[in-house]
């Protein structure tokens, strides 16, 4: 086998381990994040700035940039457990939501807009007695 084939195991190990955390984390983390999103969310015509906008220009521009990094680095780790264990189309997801691009929002409401999708994330919003998400089509 060529040497650049063969993989280290302590790397493999720690591939495994924060692949596993990434699922535990996404299991608990999910639902948490979706009870908390507004009702009103994903209405049109509702657009809410983001909860840093009074903060110093470089406060803003560095959580901005922050951000789209943590939303880029969701992205290329759920690439990789594509082929790692962990829940690899979700994080790319997640990731996909931090990041900011033109048509983010339409294609977020697109998204929710299915209704089994809706249903599901309604489903736990009403466990939790919280009010279900209102996505306009």
């Amino acid at each position: 086998m060529p040497d650049w084939l063969q993989i280290d195991e302590t790397l493999l190990a720690w591939l495994a381990a924060a692949s596993t955390l990434a699922f535990v984390g996404s299991l608990l983390a999910i639902p948490w994040l979706v009870v908390r999103i507004p009702p009103d969310y994903f209405a049109r015509g509702r657009h809410r700035p983001p909860p840093w906008a009074d903060r110093h220009p470089l406060v803003r521009l560095l959580l901005h940039v922050g951000k789209n990094a943590l939303g880029a680095l969701f992205v290329l780790a759920g690439v990789a457990m594509l082929v790692l264990p962990g829940q690899g189309i979700l994080t790319i997801v997640v990731g996909i939501l931090l990041l900011d691009f033109p048509g983010k929002r339409e294609l977020e409401r697109r998204i929710l807009a299915r209704p089994t999708i809706l249903q599901s994330i309604n489903w736990l919003r009403q466990r939790k007695g919280v009010a279900p998400l209102v996505v306009d089509d």
